[in-house]
């Protein structure tokens, strides 16, 4: 059973891109977007690129390796919608990040 691990601090998430985290084992991408976290799969379903390196642009996130684009509040690739990352349940409390994994 999934359940809450705290991993990271709401504040050492850049803008602008993600910040990669681990739960129980899971490479998980944290994003800040309209000052609330979301968390994504961190490796990109095409090559395993690490979206966590990836611009972020409002909610779409772009691979920096080949430019694929998903959505981290849904994990749904922007270009086809039968793509999708999975996304995790995040808990927020204070500075505290918390992620269900």
């Amino acid at each position: 059973m999934a359940s809450y691990v705290k991993v990271a601090k709401k504040s050492e998430i850049p803008d602008q891109t993600g910040k990669l985290v681990q739960a129980n084992g899971k490479d998980i991408a944290l994003f800040k977007v309209e000052g609330k976290v979301c968390a994504l799969y961190a490796h990109c379903p095409h090559q395993g690129g690490p979206l966590d390196e990836g611009g972020l642009d409002g909610k779409t996130v772009t691979c920096p390796w080949h430019g694929w684009d998903f959505d981290v509040t849904t994990g749904v690739c922007t270009f086809n919608d039968s793509i999708k990352q999975p996304v995790f349940n995040v808990k927020e409390e204070g500075d505290d990040v918390y992620v269900e994994a």
